[in-house]
């Protein structure tokens, strides 16, 4: 379809008010489109794929003079809808989510290992979030390869294993290159290539444990009073009581459906989103009075499922784990509380703590906080000083102070 940037930008706008976007958000993207029609009038104003590509390449400020990551996101996200429409005729909201826009190999082969590797990671039920990370380890070795002139798998050795996660050390943490090395090598034992697997040995890649954060019993008191007789929205106050109490993760809030809450029973049952295992809890009645008061009287009315959906319009469902982590984080606010990391992670490391110093076993807190197994559980472990110091042997005579 031919047609300018400012016919495609209008069609649009236009759809973004019918969906009930909020003014600012139309408003920004009447800027972008602005800033496009300047670009499109070197062929006057007529839009192409060719140069929505050339503008989501515009990654630098003109301020900073800096690559920012913000326009990235915002002109791919445009350009995306953009190509749609021209595409299509038809504008599909949608497109703009978050992770699309994707760099794909150019070679046959590594084009169908993603999509073979793909198929594998969705008939094993595996979570979005880690298939997302293995897709992004798997996409990030193929690209390598060929930006190394290696356009097939045969042509890759132990060392190509190496040298790409030595080319993630300048944009990684140290601390994250453990992830990158077990994402990686879910790919590598799908291809079936022992001699890259135990190319990845050979990274001396370690796992760093650090010291898992805790609220004091006096930030949780008001956590718990913001929820229960604070300022805090009925929505806001159930999820973030979910997350403290119950431990649940930031993407099982997410996947929450209205037919997983048992009203009668006092209990919610879901499958969790990271391992595929189901979990039911109880639904204590501080938790349930929250969340019946938002179903009742707050939730919008319409055709969709999800328990928490977004306040503004559209009202869909969250989107990411950012989208949870803004609700914890005004909650603790209006609790006033501080703190630079208010997420779910903190939440549910609380709750792990709380039943452990209460004298839980082990077992036990795995199932609820649905670990797949009990390393997962074991790392809570050092939270629990008292159980800890108890631990502690004595020093023999020969090294005591004073001997």
């Amino acid at each position: 379809m031919e047609a300018t940037v400012t016919e495609v930008g209008e069609q649009v706008l236009t759809a973004l008010a019918a969906a009930g976007y909020a003014e600012t958000t139309i408003r920004e993207y009447r800027e972008w489109i602005q800033r496009l029609v300047l670009l499109a009038r070197k062929q006057d104003g007529q839009y192409t794929v060719e140069l929505g590509a050339e503008f989501a390449s515009m990654t630098t400020s003109p301020r900073t003079g800096r690559f920012s990551n913000q326009r990235r996101k915002a002109y791919g996200r445009l350009v995306r809808v953009l190509d749609s429409y021209v595409l299509t005729g038809s504008v599909d909201l949608s497109i703009m989510r978050t992770g699309g826009g994707k760099a794909t190999p150019g070679s046959e082969e590594f084009c169908q290992l993603l999509a073979d590797w793909s198929v594998e990671m969705g008939q094993r039920n595996l979570a979005l979030n880690t298939r997302n990370s293995y897709d992004r380890e798997a996409r990030g070795y193929l690209l390598y390869l060929e930006e190394h002139g290696v356009t097939s798998l045969r042509e890759a050795g132990g060392a190509s294993v190496l040298e790409f996660l030595e080319s993630l050390r300048g944009r990684w943490a140290e601390s994250s290159m453990w992830s990158a090395v077990l994402n990686l090598r879910a790919f590598l034992k799908f291809l079936d290539r022992d001699d890259l697997k135990e190319a990845l040995d050979l990274a001396n890649a370690k796992r760093h444990h650090r010291i898992i954060p805790t609220l004091s019993d006096e930030d949780e008191r008001a956590v718990l009073q913001a929820c229960t007789g604070g300022p805090v929205a009925a929505r806001d106050a159930a999820i973030t009581l979910l997350s403290l109490v119950t431990g649940l993760r930031a993407c099982d809030l997410i996947a929450l459906r209205l037919g997983d809450i048992n009203w009668r029973e006092s209990t919610i049952g879901i499958v969790q989103q990271k391992t595929g295992n189901p979990l039911t809890l109880p639904l204590l009645p501080a938790i349930a009075d929250r969340l019946a008061e938002y179903v009742l009287t707050e939730r919008p009315d319409i055709r969709n499922d999800h328990v928490f959906l977004r306040t503004w319009a559209p009202h869909t469902e969250f989107s990411d784990h950012a989208s949870i982590y803004e609700v914890t984080k005004r909650t603790f606010i209006a609790a006033g509380l501080d703190r630079p990391k208010a997420g779910t992670r903190l939440l549910r490391h609380n709750a792990a703590t709380r039943l452990l110093r209460a004298g839980t076993p082990l077992p036990t807190i795995s199932a609820v906080l649905g670990h797949c197994g009990p390393d997962s559980t074991n790392a809570y472990l050092a939270t629990d000083a008292e159980h800890m110091r108890a631990c502690v042997l004595p020093l023999p005579p020969a090294l005591h102070p004073g001997a």
